[in-house]
């Protein structure tokens, strides 16, 4: 059993920008654990993370949004980069970069 339970009634209210923030988060801790070779800490927010990601595209089918296969391809993205043979720390850079500025978007409406 998980430590965390999303709320979905309060994450389908979130804003895209929101959701792929909290998404951030959890990507930016995989990536560190990964490269820290805290591998139990690795498991923990690679779980949270695509609970995030799964409830984010749940919410985008529902209100059928375009933007839910860019999230699948994000997920995708940050999957096959975390469990690649061979890591590449470029990729995760850019791939948290890439989150960020939701979590910067995030902000800036509030």
């Amino acid at each position: 059993m998980n430590r965390y339970t999303i709320n979905y009634n309060s994450w389908s209210r979130m804003s895209i920008f929101e959701q792929m923030g909290n998404i951030y988060s959890e990507i930016s801790r995989s990536f560190k654990a990964k490269r820290d070779n805290n591998k139990e800490y690795e498991i923990l927010s690679v779980i949270r993370a695509i609970e995030l990601f799964d409830a984010t595209v749940e919410t985008l089918i529902k209100k059928k949004s375009i933007r839910a296969k860019e999230v699948l391809r994000s997920k995708d993205q940050f999957i096959s980069n975390l469990f690649s043979e061979k890591f590449n720390d470029k990729d995760a850079l850019e791939l948290e970069k890439y989150f960020m500025q939701f979590a910067i978007a995030a902000r800036v409406r509030k």
